[in-house]
């Protein structure tokens, strides 16, 4: 079994256009579209995917559900949701550590090698951008040193502020820079 720090990669880009086994949506609780990354994964998946998530009937925070990916590159999309940021003492950095082991332990459950997370809740939900890469990096590490049928993990980045807190908490959790391949 490959390292875990072998398996991650650092991605600058747009998470629907990722070719992989699955994308993580970064969902409401509603899992029936939104706006960031939500909105695009909907609008990219078209309307199939609005059809299939009004049948699960939501998703409580920290939990995930899967779909087909209909019009996306990846197969399937594992929607999660986020916790909204109140400060950090509401249990919100547990929840969003649940957020990256129920989307992993779901895609183990449906064969899934490859995934791909954006930064969840680091948008509209204004987690602390450094403190939810740690916290993406740290859950990712812990779950692939342990679950051997996960090829790779793909952190899509948004935009270089997002791929530079990656890179930090990077060296922060594995102790050396990220290098790519």
């Amino acid at each position: 079994m490959k390292p875990a720090k072998e398996r991650i990669r650092i991605v600058e880009g747009d998470i629907t256009k990722q070719e992989t086994d699955a994308i993580v949506n970064a969902a409401n609780s509603s899992l029936l579209g939104g706006g960031g990354v939500d909105g695009a994964i909907h609008r990219a998946a078209g309307p199939e995917l609005l059809e299939e998530c009004r049948g699960l009937g939501g998703c409580p925070t920290g939990e995930a559900r899967i779909t087909k990916g209909y019009r996306l590159p990846a197969k399937h999309v594992i929607h999660t949701v986020g916790p909204v940021w109140r400060g950090g003492n509401r249990g919100e950095p547990e929840l969003l550590a649940a957020c990256y082991r129920n989307s992993l332990k779901l895609a183990v459950e449906h064969g899934v090698r490859t995934i791909a997370f954006p930064s969840i809740s680091t948008g509209a939900y204004r987690f602390p951008l450094d403190q939810a890469a740690r916290i993406a990096i740290k859950e990712c590490k812990a779950f692939l040193d342990q679950e051997p049928s996960i090829e790779e993990v793909s952190l899509v980045c948004f935009g270089p502020a997002a791929s530079d807190a990656y890179r930090k908490a990077w060296r922060e959790v594995f102790g050396e820079e990220y290098r790519e391949g």
